[in-house]
């Protein structure tokens, strides 16, 4: 009825972790940095609790607990990676706090893992893409971010 009772949602993904945010582009591995899965961010990571980047459902959780997709209610389709090359790990060092099918709101605890030990075997850059194709703008580039932060925007 006339977009009154229509909820609005918010365009922005959110800063899994904080740290520093990096272009796509810059990451160290050639299957992110082409933008093959499509175009985003990394965050190299301060903390070791991966959140929630906005309000949405979790469509898959990697049983390694290195990465997970979700469906934001702002219309982008989300791939968060931990790390590159950490599904070598098997699951050693990741705690899977939600499961697949889950709606989770912003901020919402997803993925513990052990930054400590992985970062001395692995570069721990978390990638956060835009898999289904939508426009973005990227406003946090080289800037330390965290879960209050947009590093994503996308149009509504």
């Amino acid at each position: 009825m006339f977009g009154f009772f229509k909820k609005k949602t918010d365009p922005a993904v959110y800063a899994p972790v904080k740290g520093k945010c990096i272009d796509i582009t810059e990451v160290n591995d050639e299957g992110f940095s082409s933008k093959i899965m499509g175009d985003g961010v990394a965050v190299i990571p301060e903390e070791s609790v991966i959140k929630a980047p906005a309000d949405g459902k979790l469509t898959m959780i990697f049983e390694t607990g290195h990465a997970f997709g979700m469906e934001a209610d702002n219309g982008l389709e989300l791939l968060l990676h931990i790390g590159i090359d950490t599904v070598n790990e098997n699951g050693k060092g990741f705690e899977i706090l939600k499961k697949a099918g889950e709606h989770v709101k912003k901020g919402t605890p997803i993925v513990r893992f052990d930054l400590e030990a992985l970062k001395e075997k692995y570069d721990m850059s978390t990638m956060v893409i835009v898999t289904n194709g939508k426009e973005i703008s990227k406003p946090a580039l080289n800037k330390t971010v965290d879960e209050t932060v947009p590093v994503l925007e996308g149009a509504e």
